[in-house]
């Protein structure tokens, strides 16, 4: 079986700086003199021929603490949780308006330290103790 490419397929490899004749000489395409005409050049990611590049023109952006910051309550303006038996978690999505995301509460407010014997979840911390 004898298999050919289709007609107009394939071209001739273009050959450069072989003359004037060839109409790719002299500069061999590379234009006139300077850093861009000589061997081995190569340019940085991002050069835009000295004017200050987009990357460094644009302001930085963009960081995430993997550290989970808590919820904040204060009890002097959530009195329902100052009135709880006990409190957690559970407890303190009964009485406040709580995403599912939320892992960690910290209360804080005056009366906030007098609380803490009631605390019986390790996820909920007050102002200055942990």
């Amino acid at each position: 079986m004898n298999l050919t490419k289709a007609a107009g397929s394939t071209h001739k490899t273009k050959r450069i700086g072989r003359g004037q004749g060839s109409g790719m000489g002299k500069t061999a395409t590379k234009g006139g003199k300077g850093q861009t005409a000589r061997k081995g050049y190569n340019e940085k990611r991002g050069f835009e021929g000295g004017q200050q590049p987009l990357q460094r023109r644009l302001p930085k952006v963009g960081f995430t603490s993997k550290i989970e910051k808590p919820y904040v309550i204060n009890v002097e303006k959530i009195t329902a949780v100052k009135d709880l038996s006990e409190i957690t978690i559970e407890n303190i999505k009964g009485v406040h308006k709580l995403s599912k995301s939320i892992k960690k509460v910290k209360l804080i407010g005056a009366s906030a330290k007098s609380l803490v014997s009631k605390i019986k979840d390790e996820n909920i911390s007050v102002t200055g103790i942990k």
